[in-house]
């Protein structure tokens, strides 16, 4: 079975533990690249200059192997592990947790720590909105102006959607398929394009008038 779709954060959230004089606030953020971490943690450095730690953990795709955690200098497992674990419990991926942490000036302890993390987690996630999106692969197809309307009209007819298009010498338009329905919709264009039965159509079928061109998965 293809796993195409995940839950994520629509937008940031934000929520709030304070334990013992100490505060931690948890910013929580739609995350797909490694690259973003860097400009939210600046982003959090220059709003709390004061604050004594930065942690965070992240998670990316749906195959458990993107993931992240750090403790940013207190006790080893205290602060990432509990923030990694508030994103698995509520079945996120996509996403980004930073919890920055005023000391109060008493010592929570690994025990209180590890409830403080994971209590500021639980508190952004619950004031976050969530959103269902799908992994999908990309295809260009590349057609003449005399097949326009033909190929606009199947596309159309089987609810596939344009993301982009450009009408030059030629016709291209960009569109995306989920990976779990890729192979049937393909299958079906063609059919409908060529005006033939499913049955007659495979794999290797083409379109002598269309191009069919992959792109990279978004």
């Amino acid at each position: 079975m293809i796993i195409d779709s995940y839950i994520t954060l629509a937008e940031a959230c934000v929520g709030e533990y304070k334990e013992k004089g100490s505060k931690f606030i948890a910013y929580g953020y739609p995350f797909d690249d490694e690259s973003e971490l860097e400009v939210i943690l600046g982003e959090l450095k220059a709003i709390h200059p004061k604050a004594r730690h930065y942690c965070f953990a992240y998670k990316i795709g749906v195959d458990n192997n993107r993931y992240r955690t750090n403790d940013d200098g207190e006790p080893s497992g205290t602060a990432g592990k509990p923030i990694y674990g508030q994103i698995l419990s509520n079945g996120l991926t996509n996403i980004a947790i930073v919890v920055i942490r005023y000391f109060g000036g008493t010592k929570l302890g690994a025990s209180g720590l590890i409830h403080a993390y994971k209590e500021a987690s639980k508190e952004a996630l619950e004031s976050a909105t969530t959103i269902e999106k799908y992994i999908t692969k990309s295809y260009e197809l590349t057609f003449g102006y005399d097949h326009m309307g033909q190929i606009l009209n199947v596309l159309k007819e089987l609810d596939i959607a344009i993301t982009d298009k450009t009408f030059e010498s030629s016709c291209k338009v960009i569109v995306q398929l989920r990976l779990s329905e890729e192979l049937l919709v393909l299958h079906k264009f063609k059919a409908k394009v060529l005006q033939k039965s499913m049955e007659e159509i495979h794999e290797k079928t083409e379109i002598p008038f269309c191009e069919i061109t992959i792109l990279e998965p978004f």
